[in-house]
């Protein structure tokens, strides 16, 4: 591997290292500085609250009601073998943009955030943004998140859309070519 082709799979892993501290930290501080199941701060008239909330289960609190042992195993070490997996992908392949680069390292920190939690976290995941919703599909308030679950969801959408766009430009690079010949 060239010194400029590991660089450039190197310096996206800045994003991870950011969101994976910003996220264990801001953790910290909700643990430390509010009770659990209570609302610490709000703003702009409740739409945003700074609360303290457990979630023992995955996204939206899927999985809350398995056992302790089976969600271990399903929410903590399957997803520190996908994050591995995902790992050892991105160095090995050359293909990504650097777009897309980013977008695996903040896919990456986000995750390690939360399995961090899973694993230290007798409590399980510390979330705590909400969010008011206003009745849309029904919810007064979105399910409550945290830092890695928020650097997921947008550079997962960051990851998608450019893999959309790769896709779209490479189409009309063919047809632009089968029209040459």
């Amino acid at each position: 591997m060239e010194k400029q082709d590991l660089k450039q799979k190197i310096i996206p892993l800045i994003l991870t290292l950011a969101v994976f501290i910003l996220d264990q930290v801001t953790k910290i501080l909700v643990v430390k500085f509010i009770p659990p199941y209570t609302v610490g701060a709000s703003f702009l008239n409740e739409l945003l609250r700074i609360v303290h909330v457990r979630n023992p289960g995955i996204a939206f609190s899927l999985g809350n009601t398995l056992s302790q042992n089976l969600r271990g195993l399903l929410f903590a070490v399957l997803p520190l073998f996908v994050l591995i997996v995902v790992f050892v992908v991105y160095f090995r392949n050359n293909d990504f943009t650097k777009l897309q680069r980013w977008a695996i390292s903040g896919i990456i920190g986000g995750g390690l955030g939360n399995i961090v939690d899973r694993i230290f976290r007798s409590e399980s995941v510390v979330d705590f943004i909400d969010v008011k919703f206003f009745g849309i599909f029904g919810l007064e308030r979105w399910p409550t998140f945290n830092v890695a679950d928020s650097a997921v969801v947008i550079c997962g959408g960051l990851l998608i859309v450019s893999f959309a766009i790769s896709i779209i430009k490479e189409r009309k690079q063919n047809q632009k070519s089968k029209n040459d010949d």
